[in-house]
C-alpha cells in the first residue's frame, strides 16, 4: 500500500477525532455558560437594575473607547499630547481617587453613581467639543475626578446588594456584560465613522467623522441613569447605625491603608496597572499601522474581543473549584495568557496577531472580577470604600504616567519594548499574588470600633 495513501487515511482520523473532541469542549463550554447565565434571575432588584446599567454603558460607549485615540491624532495633536491627555483621568483618580471613595461612603451608592456620572459625562462632551489644548486637559482631568465617584461605588454596592451564594455570580456578571455589550456595541460603531463621513461630506478617517461618533457615543449613554434611578439601595446594618451616629464604625482611611492586608491587596493592581498603561489603549493604534486593518475590521475584532472576555466572565466562578480556589484561577489563567502577548506583539501574521489579541485579553481579564470580589471579602463593611480606593488609587498610579511615556516610546522605538515591559511586569504581579495570597487565605480584617 502506498504510504501516502495509508498516512493520509491516519491524518483524516485523527483530525475527525480531534473535530469531535473540540465540538465536545465547545458544546461543555457552552452549556456552562447558559447555566450561569441562568442563575442572574437568582438575583434581587437592585443587582439586575445595576447590570442593566453596566449593559448599557458597555453598549453606548464603545464608540469612544474605539476612536478617541484617532480623533486626537486627526485633529492635529501629537503622540506626546495624546499620552498626556490619556494619561489624565489616571492623575486625577490618584488624586482624587480616595477622597471620591469616602465621598461615596458619605452619601450612598446610588447617588454616588449617578452624580460621578452626570458630571463625567458633561466634561466629556467639552472635551469634544473644543479643539483648546489645555481647555481638553482640564476636562480629561474633571472626568478622571467624576469617573472615581462612580467606578469606586460599583463594587460596594455589590456587596451590599449580594450575599455569600450569590456574590461571585454578581461580580463576574458584572464584569461580563461590559464587554458583551462591547461586542455589539464596537460592530456598529465601527460602521458610524463611514456613515458620519457620508452625511458630512468629509473623509471617512477625518476629525470631524470621529468627533460626531464620540459626542454620539457620550450624549447617548445618559440612558444609563435610567435603571439606576429606579434601583431601591438597601440600608445595611452599618448605615442604620451612622443614621443615628455619624461616626458609627468610620474609620479613618489612613488606619487602612497602612494595614499590611490593604498594601498586599493594592501591590498587584499597582503593578499591573502600569504594565496595562503602556500598552493597552493603544491596541487600536497598532493594529491599524502594523497591520494596516479598517475602521469596520477593529470593530469587529474589538467585537470578537468584549465577546469572548464576557462569556469568559460567566464561565469564571464555575473554573474557581475545578482549579482549585480564587487565587490558584488567577494565577493560572493570567500566566498563560503572557505566551499570547508576545504572540500578538511580535507575530508579523496578521490572523496570529489576531488569535493572540483575543486569547491574550479573555485569559488576563476573566479572573479580574474574582479577585476584587476576593478583596471585598477580606474587608470589612465599614473599610470598602476606603480600600477600594487604596486598590483603584494603585492601578490609576500606572495609568497616570504609562500612557505618556507610551506615547514617548511609540515614536522613538516603536511598539516592541512595550510588549516586552508589560509582559514583564504582568509577570511579576502574577508572582506577587501568588506570593501573598495563593498559600494560605488571609484571615478576614474585623472593623476596630470608632473611638
Amino acid at each position: 500500500m502506498d504510504y501516502r495513501i495509508e498516512f493520509s487515511r491516519i491524518a483524516r482520523r485523527k483530525f475527525a477525532k480531534f473535530g469531535q473532541f473540540d465540538a465536545k469542549r465547545v458544546m461543555k463550554l457552552l452549556r456552562v455558560f447558559l447555566s450561569q447565565f441562568a442563575q442572574v434571575r437568582r438575583l434581587n432588584r437592585p443587582a439586575k437594575l445595576f447590570l442593566l446599567a453596566l449593559l448599557l454603558d458597555g453598549f453606548l460607549f464603545s464608540g469612544w473607547n474605539l476612536f478617541f485615540n484617532f480623533y486626537i491624532l486627526e485633529a492635529g495633536f501629537g503622540r506626546e499630547y495624546l499620552g498626556l491627555i490619556n494619561a489624565m483621568p489616571s492623575i486625577a483618580a490618584l488624586i482624587f481617587g480616595v477622597p471620591m471613595g469616602m465621598l461615596s461612603d458619605r452619601i450612598g451608592r446610588k447617588r454616588a453613581m449617578i452624580l460621578g456620572f452626570t458630571a463625567a459625562n458633561v466634561a466629556i462632551i467639552v472635551m469634544c467639543s473644543v479643539r483648546q489644548p489645555l481647555v481638553m486637559l482640564a476636562m480629561a482631568f474633571v472626568w478622571g475626578v467624576s469617573g472615581q465617584l462612580y467606578v469606586l461605588s460599583h463594587a460596594p454596592f455589590m456587596m451590599k446588594v449580594s450575599d455569600d451564594s450569590s456574590r461571585d455570580l454578581l461580580f463576574s456578571v458584572s464584569f461580563g456584560v461590559f464587554p458583551l455589550a462591547n461586542t455589539f456595541g464596537n460592530a456598529v460603531a465601527g460602521l458610524l465613522p463611514g456613515l458620519f463621513s457620508h452625511l458630512f461630506g468629509v473623509a471617512d478617517h477625518s476629525a470631524l467623522a470621529y468627533q460626531a461618533v464620540l459626542l454620539t457615543s457620550v450624549i447617548s449613554s445618559f440612558l444609563v441613569l435610567a435603571p439606576i434611578a429606579f434601583i431601591r439601595e438597601p440600608q445595611t446594618r452599618l448605615e442604620a447605625e451612622r443614621a443615628v451616629s455619624p461616626r458609627a464604625s468610620r474609620q479613618p482611611v489612613w488606619s487602612v491603608l497602612i494595614r499590611p492586608l490593604t498594601l498586599k491587596l493594592a501591590l498587584p493592581n499597582l503593578i499591573t496597572g502600569f504594565g496595562a498603561a503602556l500598552l493597552i489603549p493603544y491596541l487600536n493604534l497598532f493594529f491599524v499601522e502594523r497591520h494596516h486593518v479598517s475602521d469596520q475590521t477593529l470593530g469587529l475584532l474589538f467585537s470578537a474581543s468584549a465577546l469572548l472576555i464576557g462569556v469568559a466572565s460567566f464561565i469564571g466562578p464555575r473554573l474557581v473549584g475545578n482549579l482549585g480556589g480564587k487565587i490558584r484561577m488567577i494565577v493560572l489563567v493570567q500566566s498563560a495568557s503572557l505566551a499570547f502577548l508576545l504572540v500578538l506583539g511580535f507575530s508579523p501574521l496578521v490572523w496570529l496577531a489576531v488569535v493572540g489579541f483575543l486569547v491574550r485579553g479573555t485569559l488576563m481579564n476573566m479572573a479580574a472580577p474574582l479577585f476584587d470580589a476576593y478583596a471585598m471579602e477580606l474587608t470589612p463593611e465599614a473599610e470598602q470604600g476606603a480600600l477600594n480606593s487604596i486598590r483603584s488609587w494603585a492601578w490609576n498610579f500606572g495609568w497616570a504616567v504609562g500612557p505618556y511615556i507610551s506615547g514617548l516610546v511609540q515614536e522613538k522605538y516603536g511598539f516592541a519594548p512595550l510588549f516586552i515591559n508589560t509582559a514583564i511586569l504582568y509577570a511579576i504581579a502574577i508572582g506577587v499574588t501568588w506570593l501573598f495570597f495563593g498559600r494560605k487565605r488571609p484571615a478576614t480584617v474585623a472593623a476596630v470600633p470608632a473611638a
